[in-house]
This record gives C-alpha cells, structure tokens and sequence, in this order.
C-alpha cells in the first residue's frame, strides 16, 4: 500500500471495521510515514472503544434478561424518574417496555448522554418500544402529598397506562430503592446505568421533562427554566426572590429563598 497517500490510507482505516482493519494493518506493516503509524493507531483505539461500547450496551441487557429469567417472566417494564430535585415544573416518570431484540445504541444514564444524543436516543426509544408512558406530577401535587407519595403515585399511574395500552409486565424494574408500589417490583440500585429497559424510560423521561421545561419558559419568562430546568441555580434563585413564585414553582422547596430575613 505503499502507493497510496497518508490521506488515502486514512480514509480507508477511519471507514474500516475489525476484520478490515486486521487486513489493513498486515499490510501497513512495513510503512513506516509517520502519518500512517499514527492513523493506525488512532483506528485501532477507535475500534477498541467502539467494542467496549457494544459490550457494555449488551450487558444492559443481559443483566435485564437474568433479572427476568430468575423471576420466571417473559415482560418487563422499566421505570426512572427525573425533576426530583428542581424547585420548579413537574416530577416526571418514564415507563417502558423493550421488545428483546430492541438493541437501541447509546443507551445509558441520561445523566451520561448529551442533550442530542439523548433526544435522537429518546424517538428510537419510543419507535421500536412495545409501550412506554411518561406521567407528570404538578408542583402542586408535591406541595401537598411530599415527594415519596409524588413517586408512587407516578410509577403506578405510568406502568397503569402501559397496561392500559395492552402490555402487561411480568416484572416492574425500579431504579432505586424499594418503593413497595407494586407487587412485581424489582429495586436496581444504579439501573439507569445498569439495565436496558430502565435506561430508556430515564431518557425518555429527561427528554420529556427539558421540552416541557422550555416550554414553560415561555409562558412564565424571566426565571431561565429553559436553561435551568428548574433547579435551584444562582439565576434562578435571583429571579425568585426578585419575582416572587411562579404556578409552577414548588413552593415547599423554595421556603429558603422566600421567607423573610432576620436583618
């Protein structure tokens, strides 16, 4: 290959798979152009990486199929929430359920996929799912029942709509810890990161949430929810307390930026 420019040999090992690159770099052996050894080099971390990634996706859902498999069931859906934290907009939970051979790429903690990523990740999701739901529950509705009875009611009414669409989970995975909100649940500590199915309601979710977020923005300007999606940031705490609460503020959360100082 000693006839083909250091451009040219790039190209071919950038377009290259595992097999190809075993030929390629047989052949490249004796070449010793800088440019070359370092395009070798680049191709084979790039290789490397990429397999690291399908490992790690396929144990997403080997670690679900044994969860399933040691219960004896066939379906599973998974939940996650998002919006615990923020002092404003809604909690927000996801539910779905994967068809077996929905191997979706990038799946992953939403936490740990950029905001593209996530919302290309959240339609292939909710194309090729055999059901999802996401539920949301009002400011509001967290002032006056408190956030564990938020979640419950969240997760009952999610996988209650899944049902409701005519599938039927065998068991119901939970990131977290036990909720006791269903008598099929399986607590994954860490699930979101751990478990296919999970991973994907947490996506949906986040997606979900941060259009909602923006939208909200718009109707209630001048508190930066499309930037902040409602956590507590400095902005968001200045606006607050120059503003006074908006409709969709948690007002049970913002008790610390509301009530009158001493001096």
């Amino acid at each position: 290959m000693l006839d083909l420019t250091v451009a040219e040999i790039k190209r071919k090992l950038q377009e290259a798979d595992a097999a190809a690159f075993d030929v390629l770099e047989r052949s490249l052996v004796a070449d010793t152009r800088k440019g070359v050894r370092a395009a070798v080099e680049v191709a084979r971390r790039r290789l490397a990486a990429e397999e690291a990634e399908r490992a790690r996706l396929a144990g997403m859902y080997d670690f679900e199929r044994a969860l399933l498999a040691e219960r004896g069931g066939q379906v599973a859906v998974g939940l996650d929430e998002v919006g615990r934290g923020p002092v404003a907009g809604p909690l927000t939970v996801g539910a779905v359920v994967l068809a077996p051979d929905a191997i979706i790429e990038g799946l992953n903690d939403s936490k740990q996929v950029g905001p593209a990523a996530r919302e290309a990740i959240a339609e292939e999701v909710k194309r090729r799912a055999l059901a999802w739901s996401v539920c949301y529950v009002e400011a509001s509705e967290i002032d006056a029942a408190g956030m564990t009875a938020s979640l419950v009611a969240a997760f009952r009414r999610a996988v209650a709509e899944v049902e409701a669409a005519g599938t039927v989970p065998d068991v119901v995975l939970l990131d977290g810890n036990p909720l006791h909100m269903d008598a099929r649940e399986v607590n994954v500590v860490k699930g979101d990161a751990r478990c296919a199915s999970i991973a994907a309601a947490s996506i949906v979710a986040k997606v979900e949430r941060d259009a909602l977020m923006t939208r909200l923005d718009e109707q209630y300007p001048g508190y930066g929810f499309a930037s902040n999606k409602g956590y507590a940031s400095e902005e968001h705490i200045r606006a607050i307390k120059e503003r006074g609460l908006s409709p969709v503020h948690r007002a049970s959360f913002c008790t610390a930026f509301t009530q009158p100082t001493l001096f």
